[in-house]
């Protein structure tokens, strides 16, 4: 397109903010800057004329050159207004554009050299379809855009020009300055059509997501309105059948509960605040469930409500005696706190720590524990539990949040004293959740668990009046700060006497009345017991024992169903057990049964209770180098090296060659070589082996020995004596060497072992070799080192 240039004039000029004025367009414009104002007034006394041109950035107050552009338009001032604010209203018509040549920035009057720009006709094909195009974008645009008059599409069918096309089309479009800037400064027409073109499809494309926006919200809003008014439908049908709503039933029942609850003051104004925000809510919201499950765990919590402990010491003690056999030390500690509570009314409730090996009775301790008081017994298993939210409870912001496990044992309890029994405390862990033992810290330690706040409900509750009971297998594993504040209480293993007194009293009874057999029909006599305590089942407690009788009833109740007893009492001894239940699982355990050399009965402790731990050692020829096998420990390969120090500073004695050491191999061996071995336990019994080795000595294979050595000889204290000791007499030993230190211990061992076994109390390895020994000037240990038996 061929431009045209007229000869350039001066004209006062405005700078306009977020506007664009075309040629052609009249437009009411708001002109409030002095500056402005002075070229208004300079323009209605020279003609009337005057060039519009827009900045670049509205929000500059006071423009200079570069924040405006060269290209505007030049217009005619119709009509002026003065406001009482002192601004001014003018209605503008554009009449043609002009580019600015020169600024002349004077104060107080804005003025610029301007030159005239029109644009001849072009019309050919391409042009028409351009316009064509453009009309048909433009009418689609209005379509969408309804703030668009539609009249205005008459007046651009009926336009021929196509500048001025493009001039009425970006002067009613809804873009930002800079889109419809460039359109006025594209003088060519091909070039501002095509432009154009651009800017409507992508203004359409918009108005249409916005649309699709539109509708879909439009959807939803209206899926909640015809929601809405089902539901007020439905309420007036419940309410014209006499059936309340579901909220409005909800609210009026936690209003009877509340009313009728002893909530303390703190708890019932929590209540009243949530109830209150209930009554605002839709009964079918999230917030709503949330709200009235927030409000049932309050008002189903025991806050006031107790049960009654057993006055009677005689009662609680005749169920103790009861429910188990043995345990005198835990039934007394039992009995007095029953008493105390009975002198005092009031007793914060103890934390009992029962540990032990499993199949003793921990558990069924607890509950009967529960049973000699007259309390609500409820258990929960810590075994595994790793997240701190378990026992604390998840904050009410989380989906699917719930009170942690004290809180709901409590609601299973319905008493606020109830007995809890936590199991199995040493088998907690720890990770990114939390370490569930430091919140337990909370609920275990008497002077806080008064007000313990569990992080769901957001208000404390007493559990000071909640008698807790832990278990666990060892202590080792047990936090120190949690381990602390138990009070410890150790069940070891039974001795055969112990297992057969449960197995009649207890557990043969109880099997036979869950088979549904009785004692008139059947009978598992002594010697089957015995023979299943010794040949089947190899543990301290007497869970495999009662499993074992489980299997014999299982037996004969699917054969008395096939009728394939004639007679009865059915009985059950010791030569049927092959027939119910298989191969003896173990041989009777034994020592050594003769005297041999470097061969020693140590003694050991598991989880299951004591064993007999046998030593052997052998001398090679070699260089000098120590050999340990059996799947030691690290503390069990310490001690074998704290031995063979010790034996070596005191082999001059035995007068050896000088290079003995140096010219044969020490092996120390621990049957059994596929079950790992540890423990701080096994000194003596391998400086003892070792000795004998060495010397060529034989060791009487009826002692069996216990205790660690220092480098110097001396023997440290063990633990486990009783199951040690139980090992012991059931491997037929005679003789036992302990250390000194452990004399005090001697208490828990059981009659039945001090009448068999003979205690010999040492301080120091030549003790032990002294009587070990079979070549020993003495057979036995002096006066000084041997206990008197415990009859």
């Amino acid at each position: 397109m061929e431009e045209q240039e007229k000869e350039e004039q001066m004209l006062p000029f405005l700078p306009l903010r977020d506007v664009v004025v075309f040629p052609y367009m009249i437009v009411p414009l708001f002109v409030g800057r002095e500056s402005s104002i002075k070229s208004i007034e300079k323009s209605m006394s020279e003609g009337r004329t005057i060039l519009l041109v827009t900045q670049k950035n509205p929000r500059v107050e006071e423009p200079k050159v570069t924040d405006i552009y060269e290209v505007g338009t030049v217009a005619e001032i119709l009509q002026m207004l003065k406001l009482p604010d002192g601004t001014y209203k003018i209605l503008v018509e554009g009449l043609y554009r002009g580019k600015v040549m020169e600024f002349s920035m004077i104060p107080e009057l804005f003025s610029a050299r301007v030159k005239k720009i029109e644009a001849n006709p072009e019309s050919n094909v391409e042009i028409s379809a351009l316009m064509r195009n453009v009309i048909n974008q433009f009418e689609s645009y209005i379509r969408l855009n309804k703030r668009v008059p539609l009249e205005i599409m008459m007046v651009i069918n009926n336009t021929e020009d196509p500048g001025r096309l493009c001039d009425i089309v970006t002067a009613h479009l809804l873009v930002n300055v800079t889109r419809k800037q460039e359109i006025l400064e594209a003088l060519d027409a091909r070039e501002r059509l095509q432009k154009l073109a651009m800017i409507l499809s992508n203004e359409i494309e918009i108005l249409n997501v916005e649309k699709r926006i539109r509708s879909r919200v439009r959807q939803q809003l209206d899926k909640v309105q015809k929601e809405y008014y089902l539901r007020e439908q439905l309420k007036a049908i419940r309410k014209e059948l006499g059936d309340a709503d579901d909220g409005e039933s909800d609210h009026d029942e936690f209003k009877k509960r509340l009313k009728d609850s002893k909530l303390p003051d703190y708890a019932r104004e929590r209540v009243e605040e949530e109830l209150k925000k209930m009554s605002r809510m839709q009964s079918d919201s999230a917030e709503h469930t949330v709200s009235r499950n927030y409000v049932d765990w309050i008002l189903s919590l025991p806050w006031s409500k107790k049960s009654k402990d057993t006055e009677s010491l005689q009662e609680s003690i005749k169920v103790l005696e009861n429910d188990h056999y043995g345990l005198e030390k835990i039934k007394e500690r039992i009995v007095e706190y029953l008493a105390v509570r009975k002198l005092t009314k009031k007793l914060k409730g103890p934390i009992l720590c029962f540990v032990g090996p499993p199949g003793v009775g921990k558990t069924s301790l607890g509950q009967s524990i529960a049973r000699a008081l007259g309390r609500e017994f409820v258990r929960f298993s810590l075994g595994g539990i790793r997240d701190e939210a378990e026992i604390r409870g998840h904050r009410r912001t989380y989906i699917g949040a719930q009170p942690g496990k004290i809180i709901q044992l409590l609601k299973q309890a319905k008493t606020k004293n109830p007995v809890i029994l936590l199991d199995e405390v040493d088998k907690m862990s720890s990770d990114f959740r939390g370490d569930p033992s430091s919140a337990l810290l909370e609920v275990l330690d008497p002077e806080q668990n008064n007000s313990f706040t569990d992080n769901y409900l957001s208000i404390s509750f007493d559990l000071s009046d909640v008698m807790f009971i832990t278990t666990a297998n060892v202590t080792t594993s047990i936090p120190a700060p949690l381990y602390d504040r138990m009070e410890v209480l150790r069940i070891s293993g039974y001795t055969e006497l112990e297992k057969m007194s449960i197995a009649r009293k207890y557990l043969v009874g109880k099997q036979l009345k869950a088979h549904g057999l009785s004692a008139k029909k059947c009978r598992i006599e002594d010697d089957a017991l015995l023979s299943i305590i010794r040949n089947y089942t190899r543990e301290a407690g007497v869970r495999s024992l009662e499993r074992s009788i489980q299997s014999i009833c299982r037996k004969i109740a699917k054969m008395m169903v096939n009728q394939e007893y004639k007679k009865f009492p059915v009985s059950a001894d010791k030569k049927d057990l092959h027939k119910y239940l298989g191969v003896a699982r173990y041989l009777d355990e034994k020592g050594y049964e003769k005297d041999e050399i470097g061969v020693v009965n140590g003694l050991a402790w598991t989880e299951v209770g004591g064993v007999i731990l046998p030593i052997e050692v052998l001398i090679t020829p070699g260089k000098g180098r120590l050999q340990l096998t059996g799947q030691l420990g690290d503390v069990m390969k310490e001690s074998a090296q704290a031995a063979l120090t010790y034996v070596r500073s005191i082999s001059p004695r035995w007068k050896l060659k000088r290079d003995y050491f140096e010219k044969n191999d020490v092996h120390i061996h621990v049957p059994d070589g596929a079950i790992p071995k540890d423990g701080p336990s096994a000194g003596v019994a391998m400086a003892t082996a070792l000795a004998s080795a060495i010397q060529r000595t034989k060791v009487r294979h009826y002692i069996g020995m216990t205790g660690e050595i220092t480098l110097r000889g001396k023997v440290l204290p063990i633990g486990g004596l009783k199951e040690k000791l139980l090992a012991a007499y059931q491997a037929k030993l005679t003789e036992v060497m302990i250390p000194r230190e452990n004399e005090k211990d001697m208490e828990e061992v059981p009659e039945l072992i001090l009448k068999k076994i003979r205690i010999h109390f040492v301080d120091s390895i030549d003790q032990v070799l002294e009587s070990a020994l079979v070549n020993s000037n003495t057979s036995s240990l002096t006066s000084k080192t041997v206990k008197k038996r415990f009859l």
